[in-house]
């Protein structure tokens, strides 16, 4: 049973690799890391210009700021969540198997033999990659560039209480995880609208187009029944890490939820592709 299957898991992992190279070497994907970079840069850029590093101007996000660098990490998340990272996010999602079915190339990555679901499981692992990465870039630069432009100290959380510089890169980085997983789902339903279609463009547009109505449907309150279910309701919810004691509600909640429109969309990704024509 180990020889059968060693060489199925040694074909995954290269396939893996394989996918991860080619996904972090496109220009378009270090395009759109270098455009996430480019958030934090410029939002610190923006403050240190318009306040002249003067705390006492601007609105309360930005007294933040300048009063601490380390707050331009946050910042940047909350103004990337509802659309930066979507759109990128749905860049990539939509592009896993229609960008295959559009070059030509989807036959012969199943001619390998790679396998209908190991492919889409690779296809899947790598869209989350660049979810994580695309995190982490955000809160990396955005650290980068705060302490260059402004103090760096102790933060005071939601809560009242004061941290060390440690301790608060630490919750940042459970801020990235979270906001990670919190694009796992709509990872999930790129994956299945690119198995519709050999148009890569169609299925980007469509999962980024469902990013936005999801957020707009979770705004109104004539839909309140909805809210609970929607992709997006726990997105900002990582505000729970900047207070003591933590609390994981969000994070527990969110994963479940995520970890729903995983187990839905990927078996409708399957049953798609498995009954996909991609021959002819």
């Amino acid at each position: 049973m180990s020889q059968d299957s060693s060489p199925a898991g040694g074909l995954g992992v290269a396939l893996l690799g394989s996918e991860l190279r080619v996904l972090f070497r496109r220009t378009r994907t270090i395009a759109m890391l270098g455009a996430l970079a480019a958030i934090p840069i410029l939002l610190a850029v923006a403050v240190r210009i318009t306040t002249g590093g003067d705390s006492g101007r601007g609105p309360a996000f930005l007294g933040d700021i300048t009063q601490n660098g380390l707050f331009v990490s946050l910042t940047s998340l909350v103004v990337a969540i509802p659309l930066f990272l979507p759109l990128t996010v749905g860049v990539v999602a939509g592009d896993t198997i229609a960008g295959e079915a559009g070059l030509g190339t989807l036959r012969y990555l199943l001619v390998a033999p790679a396998g209908r679901i190991r492919l889409l499981v690779v296809k899947y692992i790598g869209a989350a990659a660049f979810c994580l990465a695309g995190t982490l870039v955000i809160v990396i630069f955005g650290a980068i560039i705060g302490a260059l432009l402004f103090p760096v100290g102790p933060v005071t959380l939601l809560s009242g209480q004061t941290v060390g510089v440690a301790d608060y890169a630490g919750r940042m980085l459970m801020m990235a995880l979270y906001v990670t997983i919190s694009l796992l789902g709509l990872s999930a339903i790129g994956l299945f609208i690119s198995t519709l279609t050999s148009v890569p463009v169609g299925a980007m547009a469509a999962t980024i187009v469902l990013s936005t109505a999801a957020q707009i449907l979770g705004q109104l309150p004539q839909l309140a029944f909805l809210q609970p279910w929607l992709f997006t309701t726990y997105w900002l919810g990582f505000a729970d890490f900047l207070r003591s004691p933590v609390s994981f509600d969000n994070f527990q909640s969110n994963g479940l939820l995520q970890l729903g429109y995983v187990v839905v969309f990927g078996f409708l990704a399957y049953g798609r592709f498995a009954t996909k024509d991609i021959l002819s």
